[in-house]
């Protein structure tokens, strides 16, 4: 059974730092990119950023230059390291793995940035 475990989501401060973590099981991450994506209240889950099985990375222009994803193979997790973060980042965080068969889904994880 696939799973994805979010982990590390919290309440900061505009300007502060998170660091969010996704653990997944099985072979999954050796097979699949692996992606964080967020939904704020009232609106659609959006991408926020992939990374491939080689280290490929992609990323929202929104959290371009703020946000690194990064991949560890040997602990099976993704990360996100969210810096100067802003009010308009706050939401859930879903962690995914997809490949060209399918798509599975953590069930997220709470970001809060507010003073």
């Amino acid at each position: 059974q696939v799973q994805l475990v979010e982990s590390g989501g919290g309440l900061v401060q505009p300007g502060g730092s998170l660091r969010v973590s996704c653990a997944a099981s099985g072979s999954i991450f050796s097979t699949h990119a692996m992606g964080w994506h967020r939904q704020a209240p009232g609106k659609q889950r959006e991408l926020v950023a992939t990374i491939t099985r080689g280290g490929s990375t992609n990323y929202a222009d929104s959290v371009k230059g703020r946000f690194t994803i990064s991949r560890d193979n040997t602990k099976n997790t993704v990360y996100l390291q969210m810096n100067s973060l802003k009010p308009e980042d706050t939401g859930v965080y879903y962690c995914n793995a997809h490949s060209q068969f399918n798509s599975y889904w953590g069930q997220g994880t709470q970001v809060t940035v507010s003073s």
